[in-house]
């Protein structure tokens, strides 16, 4: 593998590869505290029902993440409305009062300077529905079970291989 150098000729270290959205690997410690901070703060704001937008009335929501750049001038909240429905209106309202809801977690969470929100609709729960119905489909459950009922014969034959070597055989 070859390695890139830097300008005097010097190897540069590995990146880390962080993917489009982060891993949790490649986050600070701060990074975590910060978001999980900002994810409560949020979600109080959101429960006391201060936006006046009307795509958000009546609508109770799940902040479920918040990601903080590693700077901490920047945080994507993920969130997921309640009940269901089109998250897009949703999120689109939450963008728009973005500034309102900044100024608000500034009163909230003490930080230097505040971060600058966007939301994004939370899929997480829609990917963990669709793996579980893959998992749960006939077919599937079909070689999963074969295949634990050849871990159970080859155990099975382990043991009792094991029964007939007597104290002597060792």
């Amino acid at each position: 593998m070859a390695h890139s150098r830097n300008p005097r000729g010097r190897p540069r270290p590995a990146s880390k590869g962080a993917s489009s959205q982060g891993s949790i690997q490649t986050r600070s410690q701060r990074q975590l505290r910060v978001g999980e901070e900002l994810r409560h703060a949020l979600s109080h704001l959101l429960a006391r029902g201060e936006l006046r937008d009307p795509h958000l009335a009546d609508i109770s929501l799940t902040v479920t993440e918040v990601r903080v750049s590693p700077d901490l001038k920047n945080a994507t909240a993920f969130v997921v409305p309640l009940g269901g429905g089109e998250p897009e209106p949703v999120i689109a309202a939450l963008n728009h009062a973005a500034g309102f809801l900044r100024s608000q977690l500034g009163h909230e969470v003490e930080l230097r300077h505040t971060p600058r929100l966007a939301f994004q609709a939370d899929h997480s729960f829609d990917e963990a529905a669709r793996i579980n119905a893959i998992l749960h489909h006939p077919r599937v459950a079909q070689d999963v079970a074969a295949e634990d009922a050849a871990t159970e014969d080859g155990a099975a034959n382990d043991q009792a291989a094991d029964d007939d070597t007597g104290p002597d055989d060792r």
